[in-house]
């Protein structure tokens, strides 16, 4: 077979399953063994054999009657935040180490049940999806297929290898403040965070809930497209979900119909006005990365698109804003997990009070206390109207500035990180700087935008370098056709680490 199935897209895999070229079975027990022989990564917590291929044969049974939809027998593996039944869901943490779930997150029914996609396991992320470079996990940092001495990003870091070193086509993914985003450009792979609402949040353990989005990982744009358009949707158990005419736009739809007036002009992209954001190109961002970033943008005008310089001019606020809001946030939501409700229980202990502390003590890493601490301090008496109701405020004029850019462009593009992937344990002793990795990707989550990240070149240590793409509220399918309007001409999506070729 000439095909690659380890770096195919999800239309050439389509195609293989199609013309019999391949089944379903033989392609989960590719990227099974694939996966198996890459263990050093620490990118899957967890693979059972038996529940993949059973998912794999009932995928040939629905190919065979002619029931395939465009997704149907393709693997894929889920970040391990999204709970999965008879799976182990783990959020990357001690405190749920052998949690099984009797049920699957909406996402996972979308995407296996739904669409037919076949599970190939459960993958590592920061506990509970906090973190920049998935060190946080409980279980372990993955590794970076281009470099392995160096993180592959976060908190979707385990998504990211996995799909950048071949061991699955298409991978999910959580985005809070970036970690989609900022881990799929540490790793040379494509990736979107879709508006605040389109995906639901339910069966995603919650980290910071007015902020938390799944989305897709993949190779690119295109495969993203199709992901995305069987993931979103309305779900009536989710209290975000949206349901108006916007949110129910096929994803698909706007992808396809985007810039097709324009197809036999060769200037598919006539007419976008793409907003450079100075703040994005100031003081801190490294040269190799503002190199490749410019070179891409420049990619955009030869394809037709305009450039406008715009202003965000609260970008710097959004750092403080995310860090009072998100763990306040988190401090709630993780106050369920005490050895009684839920979560990891201590095996000795004094009385009730004793067994939770200690349960939380021993089940928690150091993020999610830190976290905790943080969160419950700003929402304590006295500090909640000085910290988090200010930065509640703060969140709005961000969405305001985004508002007022998009009254002079369609995308906004820039940089997703001020730098390449670094070494593990590089950051470990300053939280704060690994903090401020995020500073272009938290203003997005906090006004609810999509945003997403493209290859676009490497850095002088020859790592991989993310465009990262701003749209407005449910603009998806348009930001999609244009990141793969480039990718049609330049072939940063297409190159894959040597080690796992």
């Amino acid at each position: 077979m000439s095909l690659n199935l380890s770096y195919a897209s999800l239309k050439s895999l389509r195609a293989a399953l199609d013309s019999k070229q391949v089944s379903s079975v033989e392609l989960a027990e590719h990227f099974l063994a694939r996966a198996e022989d890459a263990l050093s990564l620490n990118a899957f917590l967890h693979i059972d054999r038996g529940l993949t291929l059973s998912q794999a044969r009932a995928a040939d049974a629905r190919i065979a009657k002619g029931e395939a939809g465009a997704l149907t027998g393709i693997p894929m593996a889920h970040k391990d935040i999204f709970v999965t039944r008879s799976w182990r869901s783990t959020a990357g943490s001690k405190m749920l180490a052998d949690y099984v779930s009797p049920f699957d997150a909406t996402v996972v029914e979308k995407l296996n049940h739904g669409a037919g996609m076949v599970c190939l396991g459960k993958l590592n992320c920061d506990e509970f999806a906090m973190g920049s470079s998935n060190e946080n996990s409980a279980f372990g940092a993955v590794k970076n297929p281009w470099d392995t001495s160096r993180i592959p990003g976060g908190s979707s870091g385990g998504s990211a290898a996995a799909v950048a070193a071949g061991l699955t086509p298409a991978a999910t993914g959580t985005d809070t403040g970036g970690s989609l985003r900022q881990p799929a450009a540490m790793c040379g792979i494509s990736a979107i965070k879709p508006t605040y609402g389109r995906v639901s949040r339910y069966g995603m353990i919650a980290f910071a809930s007015s902020l938390d989005q799944g989305g897709p990982m993949a190779r690119g744009a295109e495969d993203c497209a199709l992901l995305l358009d069987a993931m979103a949707g309305f779900d009536e158990r989710d209290s975000t979900s949206l349901n108006n005419k916007q949110a129910a736009t096929p994803i698909l739809a706007r992808f396809s119909e985007a810039y097709a007036s324009n197809a036999s002009t060769g200037a598919p992209l006539q007419g976008v006005r793409i907003g450079v954001p100075q703040e994005f190109f100031g003081e801190g961002l490294s040269a190799d990365v503002r190199a490749a970033v410019e070179a891409a943008i420049g990619e955009f005008e030869k394809l037709g698109a305009t450039r406008v310089e715009i202003s965000l001019p609260r970008t710097r606020l959004s750092i403080p804003a995310y860090y009072v809001i998100a763990p306040a946030e988190a401090s709630s939501n993780l106050s369920r997990f005490d050895g009684v409700r839920y979560g990891h229980r201590a095996k000795e202990y004094r009385d009730l009070k004793d067994m939770i502390e200690r349960s939380r003590a021993e089940g928690f890493g150091a993020e999610p206390k830190r976290r905790i601490l943080t969160g419950a301090w700003v929402l304590s008496h006295g500090y909640y109207d000085a910290y988090y109701l200010q930065a509640q405020r703060v969140r709005r004029l961000i969405a305001q500035d985004f508002q007022e850019a998009f009254k002079s462009c369609d995308f906004i593009m820039g940089p997703v990180a001020p730098t390449t992937a670094w070494k593990i344990g590089e950051k470990n002793n300053d939280p704060v700087a690994m903090y401020l990795e995020d500073i272009f990707t938290l203003g997005v989550s906090l006004a609810g935008l999509p945003g997403m990240s493209v290859p676009c070149g490497f850095g002088a240590d020859k790592m991989p370098v993310g465009l990262q793409i701003i749209g407005n509220y449910f603009d998806e399918g348009r930001m999609l056709a244009a990141a793969h309007q480039y990718q049609q001409v330049t072939d940063w999506h297409a190159r894959t680490p040597e080690a796992f070729r």
